[in-house]
């Protein structure tokens, strides 16, 4: 797989994790399987009795919608950009146990690991 597919399948995979929720069942389950679990688009058609057009149709559809959604709440961006802030003050403050304390409670709520 080269680099700019490995990159669009991590932020369809990012996206996924933060809109699933918004997703239609039929749309989660073409997303997840193509993205996650690496099915090919026959693959996803023949487990649900459709056409390969149909699946692909679906998954870019679905792919232009989790980018609208991001455009519009920023969830992924600002996940990447707290992550950033969070880093830089951990190792700028490295003996403040207050702040670190404070960092693995926000950490937590972001469900970082």
């Amino acid at each position: 797989m080269e680099l700019m597919e490995i990159e669009k399948t991590n932020r369809m995979n990012a996206l996924f994790e933060f809109y699933a929720a918004l997703l239609t069942d039929k749309q989660m389950n073409y997303i997840e399987l193509y993205y996650a679990d690496d099915y090919s688009l026959a693959e996803i058609a023949e487990e649900f009795g459709v056409s390969r057009q149909a699946v692909y149709d679906n998954i870019k559809r679905t792919e232009k919608i989790l980018e609208a959604y991001e455009m519009k709440l920023h969830m992924y961006s600002d996940y990447i950009v707290r992550g950033q802030i969070f880093d830089d003050i951990v190792a700028k403050y490295p003996d403040d146990a207050y702040l670190q304390e404070q960092i693995a409670v926000l950490t937590s709520i972001d469900n970082r690991e």
